[in-house]
């Protein structure tokens, strides 16, 4: 909720009212379940969203962190109001509850009601999920009526619990901003794609690099090829330069974050779900300005180890899974039959 400084002990009760009291009226949930299921369809029509989740169940297969928030059509439809109720007795428990609250307040105040709304709720169990083993892979969907073709490449990164911000740091590096490898060869002067990004997607279990472009079909391979010698390039020799650039806009970006209350309160909550106690910006800077180059080579080093996790949504051609692996892993183009290699067929090393 966002309003008044002076109306967060109501916002508070009122919460704690819908988390703690909800009723669940069978009317109410077969409205929503139809919004819900009309907001599937759109869902299920957006490339770019296809792409996504095709290249999270690549990643991590069956696991809850390789699933789409929305879920299935199929738990979509079935969900009764006893399925509800049950979850949110399970789930909704004290160890499992944080209450964030930011801007003009009281803070003693704000415990007081925090403390007078939730102190009664059942303590219960932490709801903990084992971490998932990375798959790597390749997938694609042909969707009717598209002519775009939208990509997501990556590979695994530590998670939040690792502590670890190199992930973070290399994808700045690489596509993060104009200037990046990934904005000034792929977009700016190749005109592989009109849209083309980097983000070091950090989850408390997990953590993915992860590279995505949306462009025309005729350029799809060009295009993989291209960012696959950029990442080969990273691997190589890392620019201080770049490195500077890429520190500058994490701190811009951390800067910018704190400036956002509903932002600092999810950064706060995440804190304290993964590590125990909230951690100030400082140290957050102190760990990005820690990271060197051969650090951040090494990391490029160490994604093009790893099985790449790729997946391609849109306008798909034939036979476009092996020839991107192909292109991707360095692996020799298949010969048609009858044909002989002139020379010893060879894997290229990363």
């Amino acid at each position: 909720m966002s309003g008044l400084g002076r109306d967060a002990g109501q916002f508070v009760a009122m919460l704690g009212d819908i988390v703690r009291h909800c009723t669940f009226p069978e009317a109410e949930l077969e409205r929503e379940r139809q919004v819900i299921l009309h907001e599937y369809l759109e869902d299920e029509d957006d490339a770019l969203s296809t792409a996504y989740k095709l290249f999270d169940k690549t990643c991590f297969g069956t696991h809850p962190v390789g699933q789409p928030v929305i879920g299935t059509r199929r738990n979509i439809q079935r969900f009764t109001r006893a399925d509800l109720l049950d979850y949110v007795q399970r789930q909704y428990t004290g160890r499992n509850t944080i209450v964030g609250i930011a801007g003009a307040i009281d803070p003693e105040a704000m415990l007081r009601a925090a403390e007078t709304t939730f102190a009664d709720v059942v303590a219960g169990e932490p709801n903990l999920v084992a971490p998932p083993d990375y798959l790597g892979g390749i997938a694609s969907r042909r969707q009717s009526g598209c002519n775009q073709t939208h990509v997501v490449l990556g590979f695994p990164i530590p998670s939040l619990r690792d502590d670890d911000a190199t992930g973070s740091v290399a994808a700045a590096l690489f596509g993060e901003g104009m200037s990046s490898p990934l904005m000034d060869q792929i977009r700016e002067r190749r005109g592989l794609a009109y849209y083309a990004a980097c983000t070091a997607e950090e989850r408390e279990l997990s953590g993915q690099f992860v590279v995505e472009a949306s462009t025309v079909p005729e350029h799809l391979d060009e295009l993989f090829v291209e960012v696959t010698r950029l990442l080969r390039a990273q691997a190589e020799h890392v620019d201080p330069v770049g490195l500077e650039r890429a520190r500058n806009q994490i701190a811009v970006r951390l800067l910018r974050d704190r400036e956002r209350p509903l932002r600092r309160l999810e950064d706060a909550a995440q804190d304290l779900f993964v590590h125990g106690r909230i951690r100030p910006r400082a140290e957050a800077m102190a760990r990005i300005d820690a990271i060197d180059a051969e650090t951040v080579r090494s990391a490029f080093e160490r994604l093009l180890r790893q099985r790449p996790a790729i997946a391609i949504a849109g306008k798909v051609g034939k036979g476009i899974n092996e020839r991107v692996l192909e292109i991707v892993e360095g692996r020799p183009p298949a010969l048609p039959k009858g044909r002989r290699m002139t020379g010893p067929r060879t894997r290229t090393r990363h």
